[in-house]
């Protein structure tokens, strides 16, 4: 089971952003289709994948954002029925500026599209403008951000999940060569500054009923979590750093583009097992490069399958039990080309 797959409806505003932040997604990826996915989730042994939107705002709040918003959480729901069992999804939200509008799609999309969660990233603007504009800022704002707790008040009292991504926000500095652009340098470092904001500023603690999954096993969270505990306590946050790394050991973690023997022996240490989930990053990657990190998963839990059951399928099992009681069906071309059309 499969939580971090994404859909890309507009190819070419994918290419785009691509530019913008150093990525090349693999020309066999897009434009991206149903039976893309379904195709690479049998290469990759994939029964469910929950959809979830790329990682991108928009600049600032605007109608466009919403209609674009629900236009894609529309099509994800449309996907879930057409193939039951394969597809599940996370919506999205529109800049969440946008507090009223953030929180009438959680409505809509939970109550009226069945979604399975909310996918939210790290921080909501663009940060700095590009270079053309001659303008060096504009309105950024972290997750956790005062202004944003009615979001976290409605998804609290849903008792909601929540996929976390680190968006793809340029940093003070460019990032160094083009081998290393934002989705390797700066998005890690994303998901781990949205998460330690979420914990020293209270929130992961005041809204304790949402269930949040860390995208990329946290990014760089698990090796600076430690560092956090004792300097954020120092220069004022009021919990201990004991309850510090307690928060941080509360998330959820997935394995997409993270899994190796490192990464994974540093998280047994800091999270319980039924924490992790699978995760592919498709069709952000191609099957190989995902099938080299599940590689990495399976080989350093080889001595542990039950472990491995669990990490591979039954931790998401618990968290979305509605699974439980989807059956397998098998996907007929024509009904996968109907929808590649839409």
């Amino acid at each position: 089971i499969d939580v971090h797959h994404h859909i890309f409806l507009d190819a070419l505003k994918k290419v785009e952003k691509n530019t913008d932040v150093g990525w090349i997604t693999p020309p066999e990826n897009l434009p991206w289709q149903p039976s893309s996915s379904i195709a690479a989730m049998g290469t990759m042994g994939i029964q469910t994948a929950f959809l979830s939107p790329p990682p991108f705002t928009s600049a600032v709040p605007s109608a466009e954002n919403r209609a674009e918003v629900r236009q894609l959480n529309i099509y994800a729901s449309q996907l879930c029925v057409a193939y039951p069992g394969r597809f599940g999804f996370f919506a999205g939200l529109p800049h969440l500026d946008d507090v009223q509008g953030a929180i009438s799609e959680i409505t809509f999309a939970m109550d009226h599209l069945a979604a399975d969660g909310i996918a939210l990233i790290s921080s909501y603007g663009e940060g700095r403008w590009p270079v053309r504009f001659r303008a060096p800022f504009i309105h950024q704002q972290h997750l956790s951000d005062d202004s944003y707790d009615p979001v976290w008040d409605e998804l609290n009292r849903r008792h909601a999940v929540v996929f976390l991504h680190g968006a793809h926000t340029p940093s003070s500095t460019p990032y160094p060569h083009p081998f290393l652009g934002l989705p390797i340098t700066e998005v890690p470092n994303e998901t781990y500054k949205a998460a330690a904001h979420l914990v020293v500023t209270g929130k992961k603690r005041r809204f304790p009923n949402v269930k949040i999954i860390l995208a990329h096993l946290g990014g760089s969270m698990p090796f600076l979590a430690p560092r956090v505990a004792v300097l954020s306590h120092h220069m004022g946050c009021p919990l201990t750093p004991t309850e510090i790394l307690q928060d941080f050991g509360s998330f959820y973690f997935e394995t997409a583009l993270s899994s190796h023997p490192t990464t994974l022996a540093a998280l047994e240490t800091f999270v319980p097992v039924d924490h992790i989930l699978f995760g592919s990053d498709y069709p952000a990657v191609n099957t190989a490069m995902a099938g080299w990190y599940t590689k990495h998963l399976e080989e350093y839990y080889a001595s542990k399958p039950s472990t491995l059951d669990c990490i591979l399928r039954n931790n998401a099992l618990s968290l979305f039990p509605r699974l439980q009681k989807s059956e397998i069906v098998t996907v007929s071309a024509t009904s996968v080309q109907a929808h590649d059309t839409q």
